[in-house]
């Protein structure tokens, strides 16, 4: 049975995304994602950490139920894979050493990492960024043997496939330093940025060209933080500054790595105003609730989804899904302006990107 909401997702993207997976219709070769939960499909389930969203009710509006997507459906990347006309880009981790790997792409995401290395590991295994650039590698060297002649023809490919990433969150949520001096926030902003830059310098080595890069969110907004700090309004709004102090430096930052590293093209994806806009003013986006979880969770509603708990009805009309993640309705917003508005992913949407 096809839910409401099923129909509402699909519809807006009715008009421009492409479904087909045949080679002739994709406008790139691959989709390669990094990052954490907001982009992980699955890598957690192989991994030895609490961290995990491969259980009911997540996945509930997904064609293959829980995947191990931190959501109730698709992902930002499943919809711009649908866009793309590729597969969605299964987990790196779901394939063993010998196994063949897909040429259409993989997802190396993994929930409750960061840019620095040892970000959210108090909570079991994870990929941090690092890690996530390694396996990238990894790949290669598996794909090289099995369909490329040279590497002439493996640069081609990836030249035109598109890598997006999303990551950082984590890192102010639990891996901000406890020391409350003055310049702390712009110090670690520019640690963030310069860890960040140097595996995406990485990542361009590799072969990487095509590459969006999205800020972080509000997280100052989401039910986990809200819950636990008094507040005035619907956000915790020093907690929202600590973030925009890293988002406002990560221009710079893709801009002088366009310009530095020849055939490159970094694209800014401006999560935050959209995200933050969304839950201050819910109805301009066909929202009801933006400030609690739809699915039951643990913790007086601040966390993840209770297991097999009965699912929330209008999910469509719910910002957050759990107490951290936005429903698949929010990613969708995320995707299509991506996709569509150079000034959401700047310079230049997606649509120019896979045309350059």
């Amino acid at each position: 049975m096809i839910s409401k909401y099923s129909i509402t997702s699909s519809f807006i993207f009715l008009l421009f995304i492409t479904s087909s997976t045949d080679a002739t219709s994709r406008l790139a070769p691959a989709l390669y994602v990094l990052g954490d939960s907001l982009l992980d499909s699955g890598n957690n389930n192989y991994l030895q950490t609490i961290i995990k969203a491969n259980y009911s009710p997540y996945g509930e509006d997904f064609v293959n139920k829980s995947t191990g997507r931190f959501s109730n459906g698709k992902t930002v990347a499943d919809f711009i894979a649908e866009f793309l006309g590729l597969p969605y880009a299964p987990p790196f981790l779901s394939f063993k050493p010998r196994d063949k790997l897909p040429l259409t792409g993989l997802n190396y995401a993994s929930g409750a990492c960061g840019i620095l290395p040892d970000t959210g590991h108090h909570l079991g295994d994870l990929l941090s960024l690092e890690e996530q650039v390694g396996l990238f590698q990894d790949t290669l060297v598996r794909l090289q043997g099995r369909y490329f002649k040279s590497s002439k023809e493996l640069s081609e490919y990836l030249s035109k496939s598109i890598f997006i990433i999303s990551i950082g969150s984590n890192d102010y949520i639990s891996n901000y330093p406890a020391t409350l001096l003055h310049d702390t926030n712009k110090r670690f902003a520019r640690l963030l940025t310069s860890k960040l830059s140097h595996q995406l310098q990485r990542l361009y080595n590799l072969g990487a060209r095509k590459i969006v890069v999205s800020e972080i969110g509000p997280i100052g907004c989401v039910p986990a933080i809200t819950s636990q700090n008094k507040h005035k309004g619907k956000c915790v709004e020093h907690k929202n500054r600590l973030v925009a102090e890293y988002n406002s430096m990560l221009p710079a930052m893709l801009q002088n790595l366009t310009s530095s590293l020849q055939g490159s093209s970094f694209l800014n994806g401006h999560a935050y105003r959209l995200a933050y806009d969304a839950i201050i003013n819910p109805s301009n986006y066909g929202l009801m609730d933006a400030s609690n979880p739809c699915c039951k969770t643990w913790l007086s509603g601040i966390e993840g989804c209770i297991p097999f708990a009965e699912p929330c009805d209008r999910r469509d009309k719910y910002y957050f899904w759990d107490g951290y993640h936005p429903s698949e309705i929010v990613y969708s917003h995320f995707a299509s302006r991506c996709i569509n508005n150079a000034s959401f992913c700047s310079p230049f949407s997606l649509k120019e990107l896979v045309k350059m």
